[in-house]
């Protein structure tokens, strides 16, 4: 089986797509509207409706607008525009902080914002949010592209939610997350002796926790050629947590991938 190709896999199967890039370079210069036009070209050859959408993603209401005047409704949203301005930290300038932080994190909440009340009111919808490890253990270069791609993740979790924390607790109980009750864990690590580094704590009311990522084993699929059946005839195992694991960096990853069976050794 071969992999199809990814810009074209929900066309054949099915789907509507409006194909929104601008066709800039890889670190944000620049347009092309001839990328999006061969793809649109491509799926409109093996059969599936397409158009293509030059609007930056900054502009949202207008990409979900295009959709809302070709096809009469939206149903999946996936957020996948993004540019790289790597640089070490001291040296990052404010304008590659920014046009990453517009493009991928802000464009994803444009979109997502102006295509959310339309997917409320029909009563169905899915927002995909393309993110990296580099969110969740950060990566050399990289701190504005780790941080949005993190954000992207809370983001995510706050579409999802069926409610704010504010509207489910009540005075009484928010009393209780007052800042006094934070304040000794942060001097706490910022005290000399204090060994943590790159930790992720739970603080409230007196309650201090840490959390950590979780990594079930996971399912390895051939990297040649599988499809969407097969994910999902192996979505157990792919969220089977009883024998998990606890990465905690970008090389945890890796290691992870190049286990499996079907790579060819070299």
């Amino acid at each position: 089986m071969r992999l199809p190709d990814p810009k074209l896999l929900l066309g054949s199967l099915g789907a509507r797509v409006v194909v929104n890039d601008l066709g800039g370079s890889g670190s944000g210069e620049g347009s092309d509207a001839t990328v999006a036009d061969g793809v649109v070209a491509q799926i409109r050859a093996a059969g599936g409706e397409a158009l293509a959408n030059p609007d930056s993603v900054t502009d949202g209401d207008k990409i979900v607008q295009c959709a809302l005047d070709t096809f009469g409704r939206i149903d999946v949203v996936v957020n996948n525009a993004g540019i790289l301005r790597d640089k070490s930290f001291h040296k990052m300038s404010d304008d590659d902080w920014d046009l990453v932080y517009q493009v991928h994190l802000k464009g994803a909440y444009k979109v997502s914002r102006a295509a959310f009340p339309h997917m409320r009111d029909q009563g169905y919808g899915r927002f995909v949010m393309t993110t990296s490890a580099a969110g969740i253990y950060g990566n050399f270069g990289q701190a504005n592209y780790s941080a949005c791609k993190l954000a992207l993740h809370g983001l995510s979790q706050t579409i999802a939610a069926s409610r704010l924390m504010g509207t489910v607790m009540d005075e009484k109980a928010m009393d209780l997350l007052k800042p006094e009750v934070v304040s000794p864990l942060v001097a706490w690590l910022c005290h000399e002796s204090c060994d943590s580094t790159g930790g992720l704590f739970e603080v409230g009311a007196g309650w201090i926790s840490r959390v950590r990522w979780e990594r079930s084993q996971g399912a390895y699929f051939d990297p040649a050629g599988f499809a969407a059946d097969d994910v999902q005839a192996a979505w157990q195992k792919i969220n089977d947590f009883s024998d998990a694991t606890h990465p905690s960096c970008t090389a945890a990853t890796m290691k992870a991938i190049g286990g499996n069976p079907h790579l060819s050794p070299e």
